[in-house]
């Protein structure tokens, strides 16, 4: 007897926009639908469709290990192992980064990052936010900033349900492919962190861990202190300081302490 498949029924339209996005696509690229990468790039011999509207927002290659270097030979070995100081490393990272982006854009709904370590999703870092509206001006306040002394590539992914694009082998128990695997490998934040960021969700506050690792893209600092004498810098909720300058805090990115990470630098 043949088997009853549940499409049998549908149109060609029909048919084609229940397997959009799956592996029976033969034209676009499912995992580029899924994961918002694929390890093919650009050769891939199926269409990478970029939206030009979504909830969500990929930040690439954004996190940087202090642990796991992929150029190393022992990366593979150290991909999801717990580290004392990358998960502090990695709380601050995840902290700023919430704080930053749902201040300056809107609520966020969830902030993933990725441990894998394929050259396609590296340092990945996925932002939902609550509207789309706000993911959209996130990626043009991004187009030109800096972080931790790296541009920001940001662009609107297709990715909107993390359930799908997360590995279950990873989950469960151990991935066999480590951190090669194509499906997300999610890093942990701390259950403290956790709490913090999302019980504020939708409001703006101010972390008392952050370090201000964003800039803008003239390379000079607008969040220092503001200045005494005659500077008259402005901070942007401080006072400016006495004199004649009324001018901004005009210290180049190389003349500022480590803990600054966000900026803007026009060459």
């Amino acid at each position: 007897m043949p088997r009853y498949d549940a499409t049998d029924d549908l149109s060609g339209a029909e048919y084609l926009a229940s397997i959009y996005g799956t592996e029976k696509d033969k034209v676009n690229c499912s995992f580029f639908f899924k994961i918002g990468a694929c390890r093919h790039g650009d050769n891939c011999l199926r269409a990478h469709h970029r939206p030009t509207f979504s909830n969500t927002v990929l930040l690439k290659h954004f996190y940087q290990s202090p642990i796991v270097n992929p150029c190393q030979a022992d990366a593979f070995d150290k991909v999801g192992k717990k580290d004392e100081l990358e998960q502090r490393h990695f709380d601050e990272f995840y902290e700023e980064v919430f704080t930053e982006l749902q201040n300056k854009y809107g609520p966020v709904e969830e902030l993933n990052v990725c441990e894998n370590i394929g050259e396609h999703m590296i340092g990945n870092v996925y932002v939902k936010f609550v509207y789309e509206e706000d993911a959209e001006k996130t990626v043009q306040g991004l187009e030109d900033r800096w972080f931790n002394g790296q541009p920001i590539y940001s662009e609107l992914s297709p990715v909107s349900d993390f359930r799908e694009a997360r590995c279950r082998q990873h989950e469960i128990s151990t991935c066999s492919k480590g951190g090669f695997c194509n499906f997300m490998h999610l890093k942990d934040v701390s259950d403290e962190v956790y709490e913090r960021c999302y019980a504020n969700r939708g409001t703006r506050y101010r972390s008392s861990r952050r370090h201000d690792r964003f800039y803008a893209d003239d390379g000079y600092d607008r969040r220092g202190g503001g200045g005494g004498g005659g500077g008259g810098d402005r901070d942007r909720g401080g006072g400016g300081g006495g004199g004649g300058g009324g001018g901004r805090d005009r210290r180049r990115r190389d003349d500022r302490g480590g803990d600054d990470h966000f900026y803007h630098d026009r060459r």
